[in-house]
């Protein structure tokens, strides 16, 4: 039991029912005998980057209070809205309060819309720099990482010690390629997954070393024993669903909580005016206060402008909606998926919302799932899992993720050794056949059978010239 570390995580496109889900489940899971089951009871942990601010639960589409049903809902609800807080920050009060959870036999159930959040929680310590506040100080590097070091050539030791945080900056040619040789000495898994013209992703996996004292392909495996449950709902049935969201939004205050905000924004700074308004900062970035923004601040809005404002926050929504089925597609579902030859495992089911799930079967699956029964085919769920989840499965390690996008340097085509042409392992086979390596594959050819040629009369000239030195001799 010590060495399972279960977590349920909930995600999904907003209006989907995603906190209606953890709260069935974690009064399920809180009804089960005590003493009869070795995890009793759950907690909800918030991972919705806006209900982290105080009030303004319109607006962040909380919960209300009265139908969490004595469900406790944590790192919601605790930062002022002028606060910054990243993800990195999120991650480790999340995981503080998971190991205590754990250690009281709680089942924590995190979630959320911001899917890029959960999965830096299911798959921890990828993320460099200063958005990861738990890094353990420099001379705590895993031994292979010193032994690395301490081998280095010294232009490369020079960039480990003066190694830039900011990943944004530009570097010359010369500069990106030794910045990937230094990534290839500490991790060469890592290495070859990213071409060397990569500069900030490169920079950031070394800032990752740095920063935790471990290679990038070891973190792979530090990962929770994660059941993830995807609510999906057909895009055209959600589209009138999130219309009427809005609706009833500003039927239950949005407006009277965005003119809130703008009162807070304006007490920190001298008033702005519209186009200089940053809506890219904390909670001013949630859907509403932008687009009514303009509206509330102008003396003179018409009718017309509320019915702009309001159209203009329907699109943005239905626009956020797609973003987040984009992400847990393309982004979360591989890498849990390719999770399953950890020591941990993450497995994905996804519940058709389109209409009513079936009441109960995330419940029987989280069952399967904490009592260590098999579990079942993701696919069979319904239909829609069926459609959805066979559509462009990849069911890789995250090692073998690397190992299919490794790179491999073309001799032919690296004309100058400070910018190697660096190609995808994957690719190879489709590079070799394009025009250009073909004709710089002739032109070697032509300039080895020039070289061929010029030796042969050179070896001929000496011969002749040779031949008439020992006539000449013989005289």
């Amino acid at each position: 039991m010590s060495s399972f570390r279960p977590l349920i995580a909930i995600c999904g496109t907003t209006g989907v029912g995603k906190s209606k889900l953890a709260i069935e489940l974690a009064r399920a899971l809180s009804q089960c005998p005590r003493g009869q089951a070795p995890w009793q009871g759950a907690k909800v942990i918030n991972a919705d980057s806006m209900q982290v601010y105080a009030g303004l639960d319109v607006l962040t589409n909380k919960v209300p209070l009265h139908e969490r049903e004595g469900v406790e809902h944590l790192l919601m609800d605790f930062k002022r809205p002028g606060e910054q807080y990243i993800v990195g920050q999120w991650v480790q009060a999340a995981m503080d309060l998971i190991d205590d959870m754990h250690r009281r036999r709680e089942i924590p159930i995190v979630v959320g819309g911001t899917s890029y959040w959960i999965q830096h929680l299911l798959f921890p310590g990828r993320l460099a720099g200063e958005e990861v506040s738990s890094s353990p100080p420099a001379d705590r590097m895993s031994l292979e990482i010193q032994q690395a070091l301490d081998t280095l050539p010294p232009h490369l030791l020079d960039l480990w010690n003066d190694l830039p945080q900011e990943a944004t900056l530009v570097y010359s040619a010369g500069a990106g390629l030794h910045m990937h040789n230094l990534l290839t000495a500490l991790d060469p898994v890592v290495a070859a997954r990213w071409h060397w013209k990569d500069t900030r992703k490169v920079i950031r996996c070394l800032n990752i070393i740095k920063d935790t004292g471990k290679r990038p392909s070891d973190i792979f495996d530090e990962q929770y024993d994660s059941l993830c449950f995807w609510l999906y709902s057909d895009p055209e049935v959600l589209k009138p669903r999130l219309d009427s969201r809005v609706d009833a939004m500003l039927e239950q205050g949005l407006l009277d909580e965005v003119r809130a905000l703008i009162d807070i924004s304006n007490d920190n700074a001298d008033k702005p005016q519209p186009e200089d308004v940053d809506f890219t900062q904390g909670i001013y970035q949630s859907i509403g206060y932008r687009e009514f923004y303009a509206y509330l601040t102008n003396p003179h809005a018409t009718a017309e402008d509320l019915a702009k404002a309001v159209e203009d926050m329907k699109t943005s929504t239905r626009q956020y909606a797609k973003r987040q089925v984009q992400w847990i597609r393309n982004q979360l579902r591989p890498v849990v998926e390719g999770s399953d030859q950890s020591e941990h495992q993450a497995r994905l089911y996804l519940l058709d919302a389109t209409g009513e799930w079936k009441r109960g079967v995330g419940r029987v699956v989280a069952n399967d799932f904490l009592e260590n029964r098999p579990m079942r085919d993701p696919c069979s769920l319904s239909e829609t899992a069926q459609k959805v989840l066979s559509t462009g499965r990849k069911a890789l390690s995250p090692t073998a993720v690397l190992e299919a996008r490794r790179k491999r340097t073309c001799t032919v085509c690296s004309i100058d050794p400070d910018k190697p042409v660096m190609i995808n392992e994957s690719d190879w086979d489709v590079h070799v056949r394009t025009r250009s390596h073909k004709r710089l594959i002739e032109r070697e050819e032509r300039l080895k059978k020039i070289a061929y040629y010029k030796g042969l009369r050179a070896a001929g000239k000496a011969r002749v010239e040779g031949e008439g030195e020992r006539e000449e001799g013989d005289r």
